[in-house]
């Protein structure tokens, strides 16, 4: 299971009552489609299943793609690290970059993979910018690109009607689930059930947390974001995850709440700061500012209790070196380092909450993934703004686009 606890003074429930029933009625009204993922997209798994099963030369699954078309993506399989059950291997290109580009590609048989290109929209300039890359590197014809690729988009979208005048197989993400809210939907769903990822087990972890908040009525989230979110000194929120497998999660994180909380409000500027780390490392760099800096941050600490996989430091006795972490668990000195940090920082009255996953598989990174996309949900409707629009990365985007037409 996954456990949330909140180190700072809770309020009265009734306090964040109204809070509760708005999103209720996001849920409820249909226009927010992430919410019903867990449900929308298990007809992708045998969608996903049946076409995959009659690629048997595919060994490279390569899904190309920018912010909510592969953060989310990247994040599960850097969670999930090996746990799949079929032998292909998941690259992503996420960035225009030409060492990232050609460091994958030269990787690759061509005859053995099949590049998905994710665009909501189907106009990401970036991702087409990339498709005629891998076109042109591979020297594919034009007639033939149906044999390699797959487009995952927005029904009738340009991409899906370019794949129409190409015979190329299109998923489709629906409508009314923004990119960064998309991961539950054929962007993350398709990908990880090609490699063979227990895509079901994450949309049931996914629904556990929707039946905790809706249901049960657990109010950590509610509390959590109210805290944060109306904190006097502190509009800096930041994560410190216990573990190198969080480091894709800390990406979507940032992505998730950089996109949706920073926003305009008439002349006020609103927004929750996201700042992700990693620890214990981060502990010997960043930590010292949250210590003796301002206290202008809010802190979240995520940590595994699981530590079955995990090595016991040997009992080696040195003249000159302590023996304090000698006979323990790997993964239980990561574990002691984050609670150490978490009470030093709580003796500095900062405002502090902690999750705690019982093991990292599908189940809890499905109900992690749909945890945060409830608290950047109750954000949103606390400071009175719309999470779901982006205009301040479209303005970027028409400039890009003038820039490249002069």
């Amino acid at each position: 299971m996954l456990k949330n606890s909140i180190f700072f003074k809770k309020v009265e429930f009734s306090t964040i009552t109204s809070y509760a029933y708005r999103i209720n009625d996001e849920v409820q009204s249909g226009e927010i489609g992430y919410y019903h993922l867990f449900n929308t997209s298990l007809p992708l798994i045998e969608e996903g299943l049946e076409f995959i099963k009659k690629q048997d030369h595919v060994r490279n699954i390569v899904l190309i793609g920018m912010g909510g078309s592969s953060c989310g993506v990247k994040a599960l399989k850097d969670m999930l690290l090996n746990q799949k059950s079929k032998d292909k291997e998941l690259f992503i290109l996420d960035n225009t970059s030409t060492y990232s580009l050609f460091s994958v590609l030269e990787k690759l048989n061509l005859e053995e993979s099949l590049f998905l290109i994710t665009s909501k929209t189907g106009s990401t300039i970036e991702v087409v910018s990339l498709f005629k890359l891998i076109i042109d590197y591979f020297k594919i014809e034009i007639s033939n690109l149906k044999k390699y690729f797959v487009f995952i988009t927005d029904e009738n979208s340009k991409l899906h009607q370019e794949g129409e005048n190409l015979g190329i197989k299109s998923f489709f993400i629906p409508s009314n689930v923004g990119g960064r809210f998309s991961v539950l939907s054929a962007v993350g769903i398709v990908p990880l059930c090609f490699c063979g990822y227990d895509v079901k087990a994450l949309l049931e972890g996914a629904k556990a947390c929707f039946d905790d908040f809706f249901i049960h009525k657990k109010e950590e989230i509610l509390q959590k974001a109210y805290h944060y979110c109306t904190h006097k000194n502190a509009n800096i929120n930041v994560l410190f995850s216990y573990d190198d497998v969080f480091k894709g999660f800390n990406e979507w994180y940032i992505q998730l709440i950089a996109e949706s909380l920073g926003k305009k409000q008439g002349y006020k500027r609103i927004g929750l700061t996201p700042i992700a780390l990693i620890g214990a490392r981060d502990q010997h760099s960043f930590l010292q500012l949250i210590m003796d800096g301002p206290k202008n941050k809010t802190i979240t600490f995520l940590k595994v209790k699981d530590n079955e996989k995990s090595p016991i430091i040997p009992d080696i006795h040195f003249k000159f070196l302590d023996s304090l972490s000698n006979k323990v668990n790997l993964h239980d000195l990561l574990n002691a380092q984050c609670d150490a940090t978490m009470h030093a920082l709580i003796s500095e009255n900062l405002s502090v909450d902690v999750i705690e996953m019982e093991k990292l598989d599908a189940w809890h990174a499905g109900y992690l993934m749909y945890y945060y996309e409830l608290f950047t949900s109750a954000c949103g409707i606390m400071l009175g703004i719309n999470t779901y629009n982006q205009p301040g990365v479209e303005v970027g985007k028409l400039i890009l686009k003038n820039i490249l037409k002069s």
